[in-house]
């Protein structure tokens, strides 16, 4: 027995025509806003890296200050000391304290196995 599918198009009201409208219009819109996106991200991408160009030229423009090798080591010898200073001074002994567990319930199978079978 072949039995046909029949589609009955008066049983549609209209606020389902409304809802497919409204979610096809969401899905069109969100596909044309990630179109827009990706096409002009190569874009985006070079204004900033010219922005980022264009802000290391002026500082170079205006460094024009030479470090001898004076300031260098007062320099490092400043960042030592700092740092240095911020090491604490500990004792290097280790402690090891041995502790005997018999029973584990996290890695005792065979208990909950006995439990089960009673």
């Amino acid at each position: 027995m072949i039995s046909m599918l029949v589609f009955d198009f008066s049983l549609i009201t209209e606020s389902e025509i409304m809802m497919t409208i409204v979610g096809m219009s969401v899905v069109f819109c969100v596909l044309f806003l990630l179109y827009a996106v990706f096409s002009n991200l190569p874009r985006l991408l070079n204004l900033r890296l010219n922005f980022k160009k264009n802000a290391t030229a002026k500082e170079e423009k205006y460094d024009k200050t030479e470090l001898t090798g004076e300031i260098n080591a007062a320099i490092s010898m400043a960042l030592y000391l700092y740092l240095e200073e911020q090491h604490d001074e500990e004792d290097m002994v280790l402690t090891q304290e041995k502790v005997s567990r018999i029973y584990s319930p996290w890695s005792s199978k065979i208990y909950g196995v006995m439990h089960s079978q009673q």
